[in-house]
């Protein structure tokens, strides 16, 4: 087997805010296909290093490469890279004034150009995909979390990315809407979406990812595959921090 094309390169990556260091000298690989986990506390850095790799915050030095591409803030339209890599944040930042469908529709429309009715076609089968096919005329108002959730995924994959990220996307859901978003999440993994995931649900990383990285102070500390990292951390700090979860 031909060994997979590199999706995300990280080398040496520092960001400060002010004199707060978040993260320290990260080196950081995903492969196409591969689904990857970040655990760690909070404040450990998990979610500025996903928004360094969608450009919502501007690295301090080090480099990313998204694709085989090094970006340049400076040069670069940031817009064209978030493109292929599309983000779903914790809270689902849907418009309120708009449908469910044309909520999905507006990025592919506005930013991409598409026709209106290419768009609609292809909102209406991700909808389906997430589960909401039913609800596409209905207002972000009448949704529960997690069907706001699957509708801001829905959103994010109507871009077409190559890249999926997630920062904690169950996190602000009542406890009984956690398996529906993860459920679609195990679907578009098992479909073969590059996916980085930060996420506190451990049963989540131990099914689906290929490779959980934990991350302590802003550096990591130890990767690996779930079962390996799991069952036999290596590193004290990761022993530590999954026997306080666990």
């Amino acid at each position: 087997m031909s060994e997979a094309r590199e999706m995300i390169r990280v080398e040496k990556l520092n960001k400060s805010f002010g004199d707060l260091h978040v993260l320290k000298d990260i080196d950081f690989t995903v492969k196409e296909s591969e689904v990857v986990v970040l655990i760690g506390a909070s404040g450990s850095g998990k979610s500025t290093l996903l928004r360094c790799l969608n450009y919502l915050e501007l690295k301090n030095d080090g480099k990313i490469i998204i694709e085989g591409k090094e970006t340049d803030p400076k040069r670069d339209d940031l817009n064209k890279v978030r493109q292929k890599v599309g983000m779903v944040f914790q809270h689902f930042n849907l418009f309120p004034h708009k449908t469910v469908l044309e909520n999905v529709i507006e990025a592919p429309t506005q930013v991409k150009k598409i026709k209106k009715s290419q768009a609609i076609e292809e909102a209406k089968s991700l909808l389906n995909k997430v589960g909401l096919a039913d609800k596409a005329d209905d207002y972000p108002s009448r949704l529960s979390g997690g069907q706001k959730q699957r509708v801001a995924i829905a959103r994010a994959l109507a871009m077409k990315p190559d890249i999926m990220l997630f920062d904690e996307p169950t996190s602000a859901l009542d406890p009984e809407l956690v398996g529906e978003v993860l459920a679609t999440m195990k679907e578009l993994a098992k479909e073969g979406m590059t996916m980085v995931v930060v996420t506190h649900e451990m049963g989540f990383a131990r099914e689906v990812a290929d490779k959980v990285v934990y991350m302590h102070d802003g550096r990591i500390v130890e990767e690996g595959e779930p079962n390996q990292l799991f069952d036999h951390p290596q590193e004290q700090r990761t022993q530590e921090f999954l026997s306080s979860i666990l």
